[in-house]
């Protein structure tokens, strides 16, 4: 889809003329691109319900926007992206949002205006509020091993986030935290993609999913939930890093909402859990038209 910044890169799984509610899937990040959630197609496509999938602009194989300023990027941006989007395939009228991490985020603020055609909303790991996310972030670092927390605070005290020391403490957070599971192909190549172009991960959020201070860090639009007015379906990891404590704050603003948390997952339970996940989220859709 050629648009006003670019080209934004999409896939459809599936007819959009089948019938059923297409799904449209909102990567996380932000920055990072839609490979680790083809395995959500995967599941869901086999029922006959479209899928697309779209790596968001600056991401993966849409138009990379390095020289851009951190000003440019918005969640209204990529709002606005969405919106297009939509328009092109032509489904504006009837469609569902399906958003993981960053992408629920989105989805959430999206859902908030009454957007034309939305028809349902899944928020999978997805926190509403930054200030949140960082706080409840704090306390899973302190219960991380000796010394894995001390050396985390070193280096984003000194600046030297870029270090191996503080990557290789990072992934220690990461394999509690972000996937429990060997990482599989689809999100090894998501961080192939993403490690070729930084600037909006690190513009909007900062090194790594628990040091925010990127352009996101303010960002709150938990009390703006109640004006969701979509089936919504909740879902998230025991072991999140989008924590119980998080998405209960959500659960209890929207009204009507379902939340499904996952026992064995963290922050990816489609790939940590998938025939659970194909479970709920397949009997979710079915209760709608």
């Amino acid at each position: 889809m050629k648009w006003e910044h670019g080209h934004t890169w999409y896939r459809v799984v599936g007819d959009l003329q089948s019938g059923l509610t297409p799904l449209v899937i909102l990567h996380g990040g932000p920055g990072a691109c839609h490979n680790y959630c083809e395995p959500i197609a995967d599941l869901i496509a086999p029922s006959g319900r479209a899928v697309v999938l779209y790596d968001q602009i600056g991401c993966g194989d849409s138009t990379l926007l390095p020289d851009k300023p951190k000003e440019f990027w918005t969640p209204e941006l990529f709002m606005e992206e969405l919106t297009l989007l939509l328009s092109h395939l032509g489904i504006e009228e009837k469609y569902i949002l399906l958003g993981q991490s960053w992408g629920g985020m989105l989805g959430m603020q999206y859902a908030i205006g009454h957007p034309q055609g939305l028809q349902a909303l899944i928020v999978a790991d997805s926190p509403a509020s930054m200030k949140l996310w960082l706080s409840e972030a704090n306390r899973l670092r302190e219960e991380l091993p000796d010394g894995v927390n001390e050396t985390l605070l070193r280096h984003e005290s000194a600046g030297s986030t870029g270090d191996p020391e503080y990557t290789a403490a990072v992934n220690v957070f990461y394999d509690r935290h972000l996937c429990r599971v060997p990482a599989p192909a689809c999100v090894l190549e998501g961080r192939r993609k993403q490690a070729l172009d930084h600037t909006v991960y690190h513009t909007m959020n900062g090194p790594s999913e628990f040091h925010v201070v990127g352009t996101l860090r303010n960002w709150d639009i938990t009390d703006q939930l109640h004006h969701i007015s979509v089936p919504t379906l909740l879902i998230s990891g025991a072991y999140d890093e989008a924590t119980p404590f998080i998405v209960t704050q959500i659960h209890e603003r929207i009204p009507s909402s379902l939340w499904e948390l996952f026992p064995e997952s963290s922050h990816l339970p489609h790939i940590e859990e998938p025939a659970r996940f194909k479970r709920v989220v397949t009997e979710f859709l079915e209760t709608l038209t």
